[in-house]
């Protein structure tokens, strides 16, 4: 399902200037300032390219499209290439609508293993501390970019149930806000998320979210795991 599980997550790029993180402590204290920025962001819009790398391939898949969020728990993905898809999450409740296929999957986040992690980051937003650990990355806490690099690992109780085994973010400096999201999964999968032209508490409205469909669309139901 285009990788839904894993991009269900609240982002917004910023620019700022380096830094270098020299603890945990000091990583958890900037983990406080991400969330704090996130407690206060009520809406946003980006867009996103995402870049996949499968276990046991060589080539890499690649989409890009836009992302629309307002609190509480409105969340839409555009994909618009290579293919045109639309993925709505209300709450729990997920709708992903192909019209090539003139279908819609829908179903419940809850109900589907691969969604834990993600979801808890989409309904947990400015709560990354007590939703999962937090440790330090082997590169002095700072991503490829030279920006402070932010690992998060699915707590104890999660990780039977978790795809993820961690998430790296790359964090703004000055802004707080996340501009890549990298996921690691236990099958070998890395997804790479970045984020542009981000807008954010432009009052957004909600009606601008929900899916758009033909009468004759079909509608199945997702399978549980």
């Amino acid at each position: 399902m285009k990788h839904l599980f894993c991009l269900i997550l609240l982002v917004v790029l910023g620019s700022g200037q380096t830094i270098v993180l020299a603890s945990l402590a000091d990583v958890q204290a900037l983990v406080k300032q991400v969330d704090a920025r996130y407690l206060d962001t009520q809406d946003l819009q980006a867009e996103f390219s995402q870049e996949t790398q499968i276990e046991g391939f060589d080539s890499r898949l690649t989409s890009s499209g836009r992302v629309l969020l307002k609190k509480p728990g409105l969340l839409r993905w555009d994909y618009q290439k290579p293919n045109v898809e639309h993925i709505l999450v209300d709450g729990d409740h997920v709708m992903w609508y192909v019209p090539e296929h003139q279908q819609v999957v829908k179903g419940n986040l809850t109900q589907m293993a691969a969604s834990k992690a993600p979801l808890t980051l989409l309904q947990g937003v400015g709560k990354l501390g007590e939703q999962f650990d937090i440790a330090t990355s082997a590169n002095q806490d700072k991503s490829a970019g030279e920006l402070p690099l932010v690992v998060l690992v699915p707590k104890r109780e999660d990780q039977p149930t978790s795809t993820v085994t961690r998430i790296e973010l790359t964090i703004d400096p000055t802004s707080y806000l996340i501009r890549q999201i990298v996921l690691h999964e236990k099958t070998g999968n890395i997804s790479t998320l970045q984020f542009s032209n981000i807008r954010t508490n432009q009052g957004l409205d909600a009606n601008v979210l929900h899916l758009t469909m033909p009468d004759d669309v079909v509608v199945v139901d997702a399978p549980t795991m």
